[in-house]
């Protein structure tokens, strides 16, 4: 791949990532310092992630890959998203809030689409050349949450900046990306593109497999205790007295890409299941340093629990689109990941965000603040409840490939 290509994805990459990385962590602690927003209004408004990620597919099927090039596509909606993050940071009610933040959702997650549709086509090889690109935008997160901790925006209540910050971002990419490689849509000439096409409705009949239908189940279901670590993580981190929280939970990230590495080595010792099982016991090891951590003696429990994402997210969620990949074959490679993003990142979440916000309404202490221990130990329950259930019913068959 040309060397100026490569540099124009990486910076790609990185703003994509910088962007979301900007604003969403943070995102519960502004409402709920900011605005006054309660569990529930916090719940609702990640909830449009979900929103954003079930109306993507018809962004990308309808119009990316009927009538324009994916680069000009990815240029508007960058740009547009730059204006509705700007007003978000205007509002001073979760009223004026929410509207924003839902249009913004919807214009940012079919670019998630966009940005490895433009990689994919500039790429001989994709799978040897893409990860190098695509770990920049793991950095840009990472560099956004340090640059909120140093910068001080959680313990000065000035998080309004993120969105700022992000919108400026937005705006640079949106430029930028009508100078990226041209990537045309691979379906012009005929146009054809059906409903069951663009939803994965094709890949259903992976569902007719015993395992793999548990598995489906499985990752809707965990989904709903993944909530509460990306809604409430960092307003929790905020009321324990942890200092530049944001910056603190970039070690997430980095734990996320040291785990991505060695994830082929370990699905080749210890195969799918094994991989999964540990993934969800993950989930409730976090939360349980969650818990019964603390900013004083127990304070490595709350740093255990962030550096655990790594494990939790890729051997539990990459692991399983590989998986999905492993079954779906040839046919149905693209609509079999196209589903399990719509039910988990769509159904799963959307579900979670709202159950987190509920639980975390019920646990408001009358002095201030919130009896989060109460709170970490319902998602650990659920993750514990998941964990045996697909311990016990998960059965690789003859079929499945069992070693990656």
């Amino acid at each position: 791949m040309n060397q100026n290509i490569r540099l124009q994805l990486s910076v790609m990459m990185f703003l994509e990532f910088f962007i979301w990385g900007s604003w969403y962590v943070t995102m519960g602690t502004f409402l709920g310092k900011n605005l006054g927003a309660s569990g529930v209004q916090v719940g609702q408004a990640y909830a449009t992630q979900s929103i954003g990620a079930i109306i993507a597919p018809f962004i990308i099927g309808l119009i990316a890959d009927r009538f324009f090039a994916a680069q000009r596509i990815l240029g508007v909606l960058h740009l547009l998203g730059a204006a509705a993050l700007y007003m978000a940071s205007q509002s001073g009610t979760f009223a004026q809030f929410y509207p924003y933040i839902l249009v913004y959702m919807i214009l940012y997650m079919p670019t998630l689409a966009l940005v490895n549709s433009v990689s994919f086509k500039q790429m001989l090889n994709p799978s040897a050349e893409f990860p190098s690109v695509r770990v920049l935008g793991t950095i840009g997160w990472i560099v956004a949450g340090l640059t909120i901790g140093f910068l001080a925006w959680e313990g000065s209540n000035s998080l309004d900046k993120t969105y700022l910050m992000a919108a400026g971002a937005s705006l640079i990419l949106g430029i930028m990306s009508f100078f990226l490689p041209n990537t045309p849509p691979p379906k012009a000439k005929d146009g054809k593109v059906q409903v069951k096409d663009i939803l994965g409705l094709d890949a259903l009949s992976l569902l007719k497999s015993p395992s793999y239908l548990i598995f489906f189940i499985g990752s809707v279901l965990v989904c709903i205790p993944l909530s509460f670590y990306y809604n409430f993580t960092n307003p929790f981190l905020n009321e324990a007295g942890m200092v530049g929280a944001a910056g603190k939970m970039s070690m997430g990230q980095m734990s996320e890409a040291l785990f991505l590495l060695v994830l082929p080595v370990l699905l080749s010792r210890w195969g799918i299941k094994r991989i999964l099982l540990i993934g969800m016991a993950a989930w409730l090891l976090r939360y349980i340093c969650f818990a019964y951590g603390d900013v004083g003696a127990n304070y490595w429990m709350l740093i255990l629990g962030i550096i655990l994402h790594g494990v939790c997210y890729d051997f539990f969620f990459v692991t399983g689109q590989i998986y999905t990949d492993q079954k779906a074959g040839e046919k149905f490679k693209s609509s079999a990941q196209g589903l399990i993003t719509l039910a988990t990142y769509g159904l799963g979440m959307y579900i979670g965000a709202y159950i987190s916000g509920i639980i975390v309404d019920k646990y408001v202490l009358a002095s201030g603040g919130h009896d989060w221990t109460s709170i970490w130990l319902v998602p650990a329950g659920l993750a514990f409840v998941i964990l045996l259930a697909f311990a016990l019913f998960f059965r690789q068959e003859k079929t499945d490939t069992s070693k990656s």
